[in-house]
């Protein structure tokens, strides 16, 4: 990694980001590289808990209220007014947005206000580029154009984690001059050590993600029911808590319906992903799309799992098929079940599986490997700007 010069004053560096869990969660990895590399990053979030864990790199934290939720007219001018107030005061070389939300609005603003360099990472489509229907279809037709259109300056740089979101939003994923493409937002090896298959029985299947319907909760419930149901001695363990911001939430009490079956437990929110990778002998995903790179499946690739996951954008990117895991048809249950009862059966398939899975966490999505490339297009984007 370059290391940019020293000096005062340090160019700030502006993130946009709606939910300070997310940041805390996924990219504090990105902060503490730009402290490093001599940035003075500024994280503009609505603030809940995780203030602390965010200011702990070296970043500083801006309150900016906004709702996720909220997209009426009256709400969107909101959220419009509140980025322009954040952006004005602070007047960053670099904003990066991060997720569609602050990707719309806080890039329009940042255009609106010529900030010199804006850095668009949507991370993951969501919830928009699964759902059905021409209403959708019109909504992603005119996010396209607005990003490829409105957006994308000369001074506009994406940052994406898988090729097919690039293509989505109207980018070309091989010009490296616009647009950088990273394995999601890097996961430091040693904070997930990979670990032995735990033998034995049950035979325990995690997925650790939110508990929404897109993330195909309700499949893989449905897969290892019929799993179980061939005699497998499968449990599934539902390692997340529903997003009560997200429309697409699972209920508390219909989890806590499932959890009362046979080999079904919601355990709510994990703290520690490592050790229940630890004690996992398969990771599952069985997402719908809307997906950027899965952070649980890199962790679990890193603690040495195989996976089982769809073969939709995002997901695909993390497993070569048959290597380090299997991939499945999104909404197939049977073939989940199936590829469940593969790997249950064949503790060797497993191990094998577990150590490809960890190779290939170490080629390309540790934090040091991601960490490297986002600083380094910061770098680029700061050497364009002339205003001192």
């Amino acid at each position: 990694m370059r290391a940019a010069t020293a000096g005062p004053p340090r160019p700030k560096l502006m993130y946009l980001v709606t939910e300070d869990w997310f940041f805390a969660s996924h990219f504090l990895g990105f902060a503490r590289a730009a402290v490093a590399a001599g940035f003075e990053p500024v994280v503009a979030t609505r603030v809940r808990d995780h203030r602390a864990a965010i200011e702990a790199t070296g970043a500083r934290v801006v309150p900016v209220d906004v709702e996720r939720r909220s997209v009426g007219l009256v709400a969107v001018a909101a959220t419009l007014a509140r980025y322009r107030a954040v952006i004005a005061a602070e007047r960053p070389r670099i904003v990066h947005c991060i997720a569609l939300k602050p990707v719309l609005l806080g890039g329009l603003v940042a255009r609106i206000l010529r900030v010199p360099g804006l850095l668009l990472a949507p991370t993951g489509l969501g919830y928009l580029w699964v759902a059905a229907g021409p209403a959708a279809a019109t909504v992603r037709t005119a996010t396209r154009w607005f990003v490829a259109d409105v957006l994308a300056g000369s001074r506009t740089r994406f940052l994406f984690e898988n090729r097919d979101d690039a293509v989505a939003l109207g980018q070309d994923p091989v010009d490296e001059r616009r647009v950088t493409v990273v394995m999601g937002a890097g996961v430091a090896p040693e904070a997930f050590p990979a670990s032995p298959d735990p033998g034995g029985a049950p035979i325990r299947v995690a997925v650790v993600a939110r508990m929404l319907r897109m993330k195909g909760i309700a499949d893989a419930v449905a897969a290892v029911r019929l799993a179980r149901g061939a005699g497998y001695d499968v449990v599934l363990d539902l390692w997340g808590a529903p997003d009560p911001g997200n429309p697409d939430a699972i209920s508390p009490a219909e989890l806590r319906a499932w959890s009362q079956e046979p080999g079904i437990v919601w355990h709510g929110r994990t703290d520690d992903p490592a050790a229940v990778w630890q004690r996992s002998h398969i990771a599952l995903l069985l997402s719908h799309g809307g997906e950027g790179l899965p952070r649980a499946l890199v962790e679990a690739a890193a603690s040495g799992r195989p996976i089982i996951t769809t073969d939709v954008p995002g997901c695909r990117d993390t497993v070569e098929d048959g290597q380090s895991g299997l991939r499945v048809r999104p909404h197939d249950a049977a073939a989940a079940s199936q590829a469940i009862a593969r790997l249950a059966a064949d503790p060797d398939m497993r191990r094998r599986m577990g150590r490809e899975a960890r190779a290939r966490f170490e080629r390309a999505m540790t934090d040091v490997a991601v960490n490297t490339r986002v600083v380094d297009r910061y770098l680029e984007m700061l050497a364009g700007d002339s205003r001192p």
